[in-house]
């Protein structure tokens, strides 16, 4: 049952969305046509999903006139809310100047402000930053770069063509990140043309893969242990890079790096001489309530990747950060980074995301990010955790997974068939509902588990982390019972 106050909240809310309405007055109609001939390749090619024709905040409004809390941001990607007006000044303002330029060639204010801005946030660790336009683009460009860098180190070291990666990890969609990756459901059918050079150890899974009685510090060594036995196996000599997400995604559900972890993982490349490259192209940006999620790590990237809070969503942006070390071992051998693409350091795409980022500071959404994760993580274990399929409640800032279990004791999962998480989504997304969460599966193995990942905006309000809450507490109820 809905307490007093989100009753409260729930009324002020849909009292809000008909304020919003009146940006919206005229409604395009729902034609009827055979979803079978649409022109658009979607996941499921005779299905579409809603037509979204506005958005304001964390809002959008359906075609239908119904509204949707986006409690996803897309997939974590919005971090200043729907309909910025000072980011669409911003993307006017450079269309009024260039919209395009071909970087090798050209370079534009847009892009020197960006990445002046991303090598200060690191107070100068990484001293280089590569644009791109997505983050598989980022992940890609750095497995390139991490390969590039021992060619050229004073005494080459050409043997290194290997990365290692985790299991139940997610680093893009082309064939290079998605062989980096190990989402067994995902890598299935392209296994056959999946690069062998990417071997993988176990995720920092705690959940899960801690034994009883075993303690952070035995976990992180137990952990640390696996990764150095991996190095052995394939020759220390051989490996270029270890690849992991800073604070997971949608593969293994918003889990956050027992304490030391990263410490432990970046000693052990040391040892061998090989890079750790770190993926915050989901958690990064602000979304775990500092602008690069390492800042809590107590390490350092060699490289980096980040990418959807980058540009909220407004253009497509993604970009690489290089250590100082890495790009200082590139100037002083052949001086190129031998790679590029057509639309690298976009100049409107930079323009949006400094506006982005200019937003991020100027209304302190950092600092609101960790208030309002605080207080999310609050009200999902107050109103979820006693759930008799609930799981468990993880995540850091404004990222959280709730993971479903049948049993609560064993830890038990539904069975795939059931396809509990897309059902939660679903169900969601209907009017009486009006939330969007991301759904994801196979956080176990690649095929067992199901997720439901709540990752707001960055400036989304305690009176709308209320909200979803009881929006979400209503769905668990309608598709799981009390």
């Amino acid at each position: 049952m809905a307490s007093s106050l989100n009753r409260f909240v729930s009324r002020n809310a849909h009292h809000r969305l008909k304020q919003f309405s009146v940006a919206f007055p005229h409604q395009v109609p729902n034609p009827s046509y055979d979803r079978r001939c649409l022109s658009t390749l979607y996941a499921k090619l005779d299905t579409a999903p809603q037509t979204i024709i506005g958005s304001r905040g964390s809002y959008l409004q359906t075609q239908n006139g119904s509204w949707v809390i986006d409690a996803s941001a897309g997939a974590s990607v919005v971090s200043v809310g729907h309909k910025d007006p000072r980011v669409k000044q911003a993307i006017v303002d450079q269309l009024d100047q260039v919209a395009f330029t071909y970087n090798p060639f050209f370079t534009t204010p847009a892009v020197e402000n960006l990445a002046q801005f991303l090598t200060d946030s690191t107070n100068g660790e990484m001293s280089k930053v590569f644009f791109v336009s997505s983050g598989t683009e980022a992940v890609e460009s750095a497995l390139k770069i991490a390969r590039q860098y021992f060619t050229e180190l004073p005494t080459p070291q050409l043997t290194r063509t290997r990365f290692i990666g985790r299991k139940q990890s997610y680093h893009g969609n082309t064939l290079g990140s998605l062989a980096t990756g190990y989402h067994a459901a995902r890598r299935k059918i392209y296994e056959p043309i999946l690069s062998s050079n990417v071997s993988h150890v176990s995720p920092c899974y705690a959940y899960r893969d801690m034994k009883p009685g075993e303690t952070d510090e035995a976990y992180v060594s137990r952990l640390a242990d696996e990764l150095d036995r991996e190095f052995q196996a394939v020759g220390p000599e051989t490996v270029c890079a270890f690849v992991a997400e800073t604070v997971s995604g949608t593969s293994l559900g918003c889990v956050p790096p027992v304490r030391g972890y990263f410490k432990a993982m970046k000693q052990v490349c040391d040892r061998y001489g090989a890079l750790l490259i770190m993926d915050e192209v989901m958690s990064g940006m602000g979304r775990c309530g500092t602008l690069h999620a390492w800042e809590e790590e107590g390490v350092v990237p060699d490289l980096q990747t980040v990418a959807k809070g980058l540009g909220s969503g407004y253009l497509p942006i993604g970009a690489l950060l290089v250590n100082k070390r890495v790009a200082d071992t590139l100037a002083q051998g052949t001086g190129a980074f031998v790679h590029s693409q057509t639309y690298q350091a976009h100049p409107v795409a930079c323009a949006a995301a400094y506006a982005v980022q200019q937003i991020m500071r100027d209304d302190n959404l950092l600092e609101n990010t960790r208030e309002t994760g605080t207080y999310l993580s609050k009200l999902l274990r107050q109103r979820l955790g006693g759930h008799k399929n609930v799981g468990d409640i993880r995540g850091r800032g404004l990222f959280w997974a709730v993971e479903f279990v049948r049993d609560k004791a064993t830890k038990e999962p539904f069975p795939p068939g059931d396809k509990l998480a897309a059902r939660i989504h679903q169900t969601g997304l209907k009017p009486e509902h009006g939330i969007s969460v991301i759904p994801a599966s196979g956080n176990i193995n690649g095929v067992d588990g199901d997720l439901a990942i709540i990752s707001p905006p960055l400036n989304v309000t305690k009176e709308e982390i209320e909200v979803i809450v009881d929006k979400l507490d209503a769905v668990l109820s309608a598709v799981l019972g009390k």
